[in-house]
This record gives structure tokens, sequence and C-alpha cells, in this order.
């Protein structure tokens, strides 16, 4: 079992910054991928970025790929997604979970969290 809770979303406009954090807790945290999603309203959820919890190479689509970077935090048992120049269209739910890594499934969900970007 994996609990995940995001945080960091909020109001920003155009080419602005922002972190988004995914506080991890649970057992066998090694084994997971995590990834980060999001859903706008009215279109369907969208991979964002992805992380193995042990390390290896993180994974972007075209859309985020060079304006945003997920990260590990053991100190803190996190993952994060710097997300800069935002756009408008990045506007959406964000949401993390976690996938075993033997698994083609995101057995675990966050509550999400809202990213706003305004022009």
């Amino acid at each position: 079992q994996v609990q995940l809770v995001e945080s960091g979303g909020r109001l920003v406009h155009s080419g602005d910054s922002l972190t988004l954090s995914c506080a991890a807790s649970g057992r066998s945290l090694s084994v997971y991928v995590i990834g980060w999603f999001r859903q706008a309203p009215g279109k369907e959820c969208e991979f964002v970025s992805s992380i193995r919890w042990d390390g290896g190479s993180a994974f972007y689509p075209d859309a985020v790929k060079g304006r945003f970077t997920i990260s590990r935090d053991n100190a803190k048992q996190a993952v994060n997604l710097q997300m800069n120049s935002l756009k408008r269209e990045d506007t959406a739910v964000y949401y993390c979970a976690a996938q075993p890594s033997f698994s083609r499934n995101w057995a675990y969900w966050g509550q999400g969290t809202q990213v706003t970007v305004s022009s």
C-alpha cells in the first residue's frame, strides 16, 4: 500500500515557475515508479512525467519536455515536479501516481492539486 499526497498547486501567470510535490508513504517504495499526470476540464488524463523511486531516467512527453523537471527528494520522501515557463494550456489538476516496477498499472493515486495559469 502506498499513500500519495500532492501539494503546491496554485494560480500563477504565464511564464511563471511552480514546483509541485508528491509526498509518498508506504512499504517498499523502492520498487515503484512515481508519475505525474494532469487532467484539464473536458480532456483526458495526460501523462506528464515519471521517475523510478530508486533512481533512473526520467520521462517526459513533448508537451512539457524542456520545461518540466521531475526529481526525488529522499530526505522528504517526495517526488517533485519543477515546472518552468508555464503556459495557459498547462492549467489542470495534477496528480501523482505510483506504479509497481513489475506492473504496467498505476495502482495508487493522490487526490490531485490544481494548477491554474492565467495570461
